[in-house]
């Protein structure tokens, strides 16, 4: 069985054609053409106008309209895919090479409505339903932490409620900011009022700093979440912890949601609520390889605000999480 579909890669358009599966897209090597050249796409990756065909797809969500403090994740996507030239396709570590397992290609930044966030809540999700109809794997880069709510009324409706494992400095779980129901700290409120999560599968990780009031957590407990403080992660490794959280998530649909800050600010300054005590890279990535064999139809890594972020690195750390991720994908495959 053959499929043709259209692809641009290094700035040419051509027809692309896979038959079994048997040829896979690869970033751009820095051999054939130095880092700082070729189109930014995410790992310098074909850029694809449509999902046929694919496994993955990266997708850009240039948004901050839900914002609350520092503006700036709107360039977001735009500068982890610069950074990510920088990536390798084999994961010195495990030796994972996702591109040589899953058709891969960057579908580009979805042109969302910017002065309606409710009308942008829509564009998002008729995107991503366009995309989970072509059996694709999302994987979304932020953006403000609200895109993750249209996104999984998308996913819903194809996988119905889905576990999920929030890695996050805070719990999005507000029920209004400034009387809008629609914010980036009000995202899993809106989800779990619709009916997207299976709350006895939702694990939120990395909550810490300051507060309203001492029970601001206790709403995500009473809705069967749990919650894993960033004190709690202080000084080990989380590798044990995420033998519980897979036994947790088990055979059903997860959706994977990584906040940048909730990294430690000295790994990740780059962001707009920034709070210290965080995580580290390390452990970063002991969540996602944690999540080996878990059954994950989508992902997003929110809040990289460029603005802030005067030395690259966390727009460097966002890419290198985003292609963790993809080598956790293709060991599902």
């Amino acid at each position: 069985m053959f499929t043709v579909r259209r692809v641009f890669h290094n700035g040419f358009c051509k027809n692309f054609v896979r038959q079994n599966s048997s040829k896979f897209n690869q970033p751009l090597s820095a051999n054939d053409m130095p880092r700082p050249g070729g189109i930014a796409t995410f790992m310098r990756l074909p850029h694809q106008t449509t999902a046929e065909g694919l496994d993955v797809g990266i997708i850009g969500i240039p948004m901050d309209i839900g914002t609350s403090n520092r503006p700036g994740t709107r360039f977001g996507p735009r500068q982890i895919r610069t950074e990510s030239s920088l990536l390798r396709p084999c994961n010195a570590s495990t030796g994972d090479q996702p591109f040589s397992f899953l058709q891969i290609a960057d579908l580009g930044d979805i042109p969302y409505t910017m002065y309606d966030i409710r009308q942008a809540v829509k564009d998002i999700k008729d995107f991503i339903a366009k995309v989970l109809a072509k059996n694709c794997t999302p994987v979304t880069l932020g953006g403000d932490h609200t895109i993750t709510y249209p996104i999984l009324q998308a996913i819903k409706e194809k996988y119905g409620p889905v576990g999920l494992v929030h890695v996050d400095a805070h719990a999005d779980v507000s029920d209004t900011m400034m009387g809008c129901k629609i914010a980036h700290g009000t995202p899993f409120r809106r989800a779990f009022e619709e009916g997207l999560l299976d709350p006895k599968r939702v694990v939120q990780i990395g909550l810490r700093g300051t507060c309203y009031t001492p029970d601001d957590y206790q709403w995500s407990k009473d809705q069967g979440f749990r919650v894993i403080l960033a004190e709690e992660c202080w000084y080990t490794s989380l590798t044990p912890t995420m033998v519980d959280i897979r036994k947790q998530m088990g055979n059903g649909p997860v959706y994977v949601s990584l906040d940048i800050d909730a990294l430690d600010p000295c790994y990740a300054p780059g962001t707009g609520t920034p709070e210290i005590g965080g995580l580290t890279t390390v452990q970063m990535m002991e969540i996602i390889r944690g999540l080996k064999g878990v059954n994950i139809v989508g992902g997003d890594l929110v809040e990289v605000s460029p603005p802030y972020d005067q030395s690259g690195n966390t727009a460097l750390t966002a890419a290198n999480m985003v292609f963790e991720l993809l080598c956790t994908l293709s060991k599902k495959k």
